[in-house]
């Protein structure tokens, strides 16, 4: 059959098997490009850096190039667990289902250790799962990124089902965003969140999940001496503060930022340390549909394009392994560069006073008429495609996909 992009309500519903491979091949390439260019010597190589991973929400966005820049740049072997749909020769399955295909495939070719788990990360059998795994690898781990984004999360010793959303607090929050299909602006709103929406959200994003996996791991004796880990959360511009910082899923994070500071006292036990790392706004499935969100990234991404600072996924998380986590000796774990709140800012390309002083400007004038001059609608569409294997330089969309399951091979 042939796949285009199923979009509804600017969301995209399906995925393009060879395209998901293809982009996950490009972060590759890059972080192998930029491991020559910095001279960072890898695991084999007698490098310092990072040896055994775990990535917890590992098949897309921020999860997915941590793995892939722990993997191809430092030589680490990884372990992943993500809970997604998998293809079978006739159905299509989720984009992340085809990431990790295509990074275990690359990664066992470099002689990696490469294990992904189609699990549910939330759960205590999960937990064992990858514990048991360790042990039998006779491996310990010595970083955990958790980069879980789920919209539910049961709870595991209670069996209560919670659900997050992305609303407001206090008041309903309103303003335009980008129709992608159109390119013009789009009104929304949301209405504020109640109490238990509130305790709800924090229950799924906060960082209760991220302690627990911490404790086991440590319990189990499967932790590495000076084993980091580190959790992701978006700051943002004041204008969005009303719907994000300030709203449900700001409450998470900070519940996020809390649970960090209790983790990094009891990693420190073993030479270790736990952080928030605040990363740069970028093309998300829940970005797209979040009032002014998408229209402000857009524009954002215009300004750092001109000035040569704007930064995808794989960009900012190289650069987060780079410069703040692996900065010692033999590129081994250096000290942690941090805010006054004790958070590593990756975000620092972006919430630049220059470049949040020309967006400010911008945005006060937007409209359809000058929407194009001031806002990159290519590079924010191709990105909203490229999450799910469309719009990827390499592809023949045109051609036939014979076996929705068998993408890497046909690659």
């Amino acid at each position: 059959m042939i796949i285009k992009p199923m979009i509804r309500s600017n969301m995209c519903l399906n995925a393009h098997p060879i395209g998901c491979a293809k982009d996950t091949e490009r972060q590759i390439n890059f972080v192998k490009a930029k491991k020559a260019e910095r001279g960072i010597k890898n695991v084999k190589e007698g490098g310092n850096g990072p040896k055994m991973v775990l990535v917890l929400g590992c098949s897309t966005g921020y999860g997915l190039a941590s793995r892939i820049s722990a993997a191809f740049e430092y030589g680490a072997d990884t372990i992943g667990v993500s809970f997604e749909k998998a293809a079978t020769e006739t159905k299509g399955g989720t984009p992340g289902w085809y990431n990790n295909l295509a990074f275990d495939t690359a990664a066992q070719k470099e002689g990696l250790i490469s294990k992904t788990f189609n699990a549910d990360a939330f759960s205590h059998e999960t937990r064992k799962l990858i514990i048991d795994e360790l042990k039998n690898l006779n491996k310990k781990v010595d970083l955990i990124i958790y980069s879980l984004a789920s919209p539910v999360r049961t709870d595991p010793d209670t069996q209560v089902l919670y659900k997050s959303v992305i609303k407001p607090i206090g008041k309903t929050y309103a303003g335009n965003g980008i129709d992608i299909m159109t390119n013009s602006l789009k009104g929304s709103a949301a209405e504020p969140a109640t109490q238990e929406e509130i305790e709800n959200t924090v229950k799924v994003m906060g960082g209760a999940d991220w302690n627990l996996w911490i404790e086991q791991l440590m319990a189990a004796g499967v932790l590495a001496d000076g084993c980091r880990t580190l959790a992701y959360s978006y700051i943002g511009p004041k204008l969005s503060h009303a719907i994000y910082r300030d709203g449900t899923i700001g409450q998470a994070k900070k519940d996020l930022e809390a649970t960090a500071r209790s983790l990094d006292e009891k990693l420190k036990q073993i030479g270790g340390g736990a952080w928030v790392s605040v990363n740069k706004g970028l093309v998300t499935r829940s970005s797209a549909v979040i009032p002014i969100i998408s229209l402000y990234l857009s524009v954002l991404f215009k300004v750092m394009k001109e000035k040569g600072t704007h930064e995808g996924c794989i960009e900012q998380m190289e650069r987060l392994f780079a410069e703040r986590l692996y900065t010692g000796s033999n590129n081994g774990a250096g000290e942690v560069p941090v805010d006054s709140e004790n958070l590593i800012r990756i975000d620092d390309w972006e919430m630049a006073e220059d470049v949040q002083a020309e967006v400010d400007k911008i945005m006060a004038t937007i409209s359809n008429e000058n929407l194009s001059e001031y806002c990159d609608l290519e590079g924010y569409k191709h990105d909203f495609l490229a999450t799910n294997g469309f719009d990827v330089d390499g592809v023949d969309y045109e051609a036939e996909i014979t076996k929705m399951n068998l993408a890497q091979e046909q690659a």
